[in-house]
């Protein structure tokens, strides 16, 4: 078996604390994280996955066991070193008002630079190459306060690139990022683990990203870790277990949260398709559920010479509608 980008053995990570005693927020971890994959973090808040991440950075001292980054201690290895394998993004990184994205990405050649910090031609080749891997390109003269979030997220990444290092691990990289930028930031990640052969870490919140782009999910739940394919962790309940929550839970079906029981009446929505999905997504999100043993309705999606329209059918009784917000008004009349 070849030698992993980075390797816990009998990690345990948490925190020693004089007075009150230590906390250990999970014990013998041994992972692996392999070149050109891309791995999400996921688990509730305050699970431990930051101090995984800053354990992993060797930033903070693991409880016990190891971190190994290319078979080599990281807790025994110089700065400049350390600097050279592994790069880290984190959430809320201060951006001086001044810099502008070249020098930000920049900064990513300080392991590489002599004493003085003096960039290079080849250092400048890096920082170049790096600012186009995340299409930044024309960031590159922008000062960071004219910056969109998501604009400096990928001069983050880019100076994490230019770093050079065969591992990157961040820290909710879109984290205050609207869903396309959430969308856009995993899916860049996902192609420069595929295409680069770097080994990349990601904690995140956003469950549906992580599981349309990660090749492993790392799941951290009750000080244990779970490890496996995302569809494997969904399939076994993993995830639904994981995010278990009072009235809320993971559909398998779904591949999303929703509430569990439901008060309102049972209809049975015929047929399959993106219109029956949002459908039944909206009589889900008006208290109905899905029934077609005991559904006092049915509503089926036809067509008429005008485009599509929904039949809805009430004690033998049809009535046509061009609009899901019609259907719902109309159970709402039939007092349903």
């Amino acid at each position: 078996m070849s030698v992993p980008a980075l390797q816990t053995l009998d990690l345990s990570i948490g925190y020693s604390r004089r007075r009150k005693g230590d906390i250990c927020l999970a014990r013998a971890l041994n992972l692996r994280l392999e070149p050109g994959a891309l791995v999400g973090l996921l688990g509730p808040n305050g699970v431990g996955k930051s101090t995984l991440l800053r354990t992993l950075a060797a930033m903070q001292a693991p409880m016990a066991g190891q971190v190994l980054l290319d078979g080599e201690d990281a807790r025994r290895m110089r700065p400049e070193d350390l600097a050279r394998a592994l790069s880290l993004v984190l959430t809320n990184t201060p951006y001086p008002d001044l810099m502008t994205g070249f020098e930000l990405v920049a900064l990513g050649r300080l392991p590489h630079s002599d004493w003085l910090g003096r960039l290079t031609e080849s250092d400048r080749v890096a920082v170049n190459w790096a600012l186009d891997a995340v299409n930044a390109g024309e960031l590159a003269r922008q000062v960071l306060t004219e910056l969109s979030d998501g604009q400096r997220q990928r001069l983050m990444i880019a100076r994490a690139l230019a770093q050079e290092t065969a591992i990157m691990l961040l820290d909710e990289p879109t984290a205050f990022l609207d869903l396309p930028r959430r969308v856009e930031i995993m899916c860049l990640l996902k192609q420069l683990a595929h295409q680069t052969g770097r080994a990349i870490l990601v904690s995140t919140h956003d469950l549906d990203q992580a599981l349309r782009n990660c090749d492993q999910l790392w799941l951290m739940r009750e000080g244990a870790m779970l490890v496996g394919a995302p569809e494997d962790l969904v399939l076994d309940g993993s995830i639904r277990k994981t995010f278990l929550t009072d009235g809320i839970s993971f559909d398998e079906g779904s591949g999303a949260f929703a509430v569990e029981a439901y008060a309102g009446a049972a209809i049975h929505v015929k047929g399959s398709g993106i219109g029956e999905t949002w459908m039944r997504r909206a009589l889900e999100r008006n208290g109905y559920r899905h029934d077609p043993a005991a559904g006092v309705a049915d509503i089926s999606l036809g067509q008429n010479g005008q485009g599509p329209e929904w039949h809805l059918t009430i004690e033998e009784r049809l009535s046509r509608h061009h609009s899901v917000a019609a259907v719902l008004e109309a159970l709402k009349d039939a007092g349903i």
